[in-house]
C-alpha cells in the first residue's frame, strides 16, 4: 500500500489547513412523532484539505505521480493526520482530477481532498 507523499520539509500540508471530522446520526421519526437516533458507522469520518502553494517542480511532480498511481479516487493509501500524528491505513483522494498551476519558478500550486474510508 502506498503512503501520501511528503513535502522537501517532511510536513504532509501548509497552512491554512482544513480537518472535517463528521458522526453521521440516523433520525427515525414515528407517527406519533418520537424519535429513535443511532449511529450510522461506529468511528467518525475524517476528511483533509491538503492544500499546496510555493511547491517547486519536484514536489509537483511528486504530488502529480501520486495521482496518477492512485487512480485518482479508485486508490487506496496510508495518511499521517498533521494534527495528531496518528496514521490512517485506509484513506483516498475524494475526485477523479486534479488541478496543478505552475505560476512560476517554485510557485506551483494544487489542492486534494483526502478522505478517510470505511473497512
Amino acid at each position: 500500500m502506498s503512503v501520501f507523499p511528503l513535502l522537501k520539509t517532511g510536513a504532509v500540508l501548509q497552512y491554512p489547513a482544513a480537518r472535517v471530522i463528521e458522526n453521521s446520526t440516523c433520525v427515525l421519526q414515528f407517527l406519533d412523532g418520537t424519535e429513535q437516533r443511532f449511529r450510522d458507522y461506529q468511528s467518525p469520518m475524517r476528511r483533509w484539505t491538503v492544500r499546496l502553494d510555493l511547491l517547486d517542480e519536484s514536489e509537483m511532480a511528486a504530488m502529480e505521480e501520486f495521482f496518477l498511481s492512485e487512480q485518482g479516487a479508485s486508490g487506496s493509501f496510508s495518511f499521517t493526520d498533521p494534527w495528531d500524528g496518528s496514521t490512517h491505513p485506509n484513506c483516498s483522494l475524494e475526485g477523479d482530477a486534479i488541478a496543478i498551476e505552475f505560476e512560476d519558478l517554485m510557485r506551483g500550486r494544487t489542492t486534494l481532498v483526502v478522505k478517510e474510508n470505511r473497512d
